[in-house]
């Protein structure tokens, strides 16, 4: 499982045009899943997405959480995070696990992030645009 999470002031999801995800303070977090990837792995990831410390405290240190600053998170599967670009011009997908897999994966994925913070979501497997406000810019990528 791979996720490029980004602290944002402000980040909506839109699919045929109308908005189906917003997030204010919080993370846009674009997730991808692999063959291999278990439940384990997808419990870990929400755990560790939440208790993230990428915000300032009062010293500007990058010292407090989602859940201490009352942030919620934004989700987007985005299957292209397993892309391998090493060889010609055209990314290859194959490591990218198919939707009989990633779907109920991402779906749990909502649902333990949900259980923590507040979270929205994109539509799995749409055309989707999004509007991200950064904030920072931080951006992490995480891998288990």
């Amino acid at each position: 499982m791979r996720v490029v999470v980004q602290r944002v002031r402000e980040a909506t999801v839109f699919v045929g045009g109308e908005a189906v995800g917003h997030t204010e303070k919080g993370f846009l977090v674009l997730c991808g899943f692999t063959v291999t990837d278990t439940e384990e792995k997808v419990d870990w990831m929400a755990n560790r997405i939440v208790k993230s410390r990428i915000f300032p405290d009062e010293n500007g240190k990058l010292n407090l959480s989602l859940k201490d600053v009352g942030g919620s998170i934004l989700c987007v599967s985005n299957f292209t995070l397993y892309a391998d670009c090493k060889h010609g011009t055209r990314p290859d997908f194959s490591q990218a696990a198919g939707a009989e897999i990633s779907q109920p994966l991402y779906e749990l994925f909502l649902r333990k992030l949900s259980e923590q913070v507040h979270t929205e979501s994109g539509r799995f497997g749409k055309h989707m645009e999004l509007s991200v406000y950064s904030d920072g810019p931080i951006t992490t990528i995480i891998e288990k």
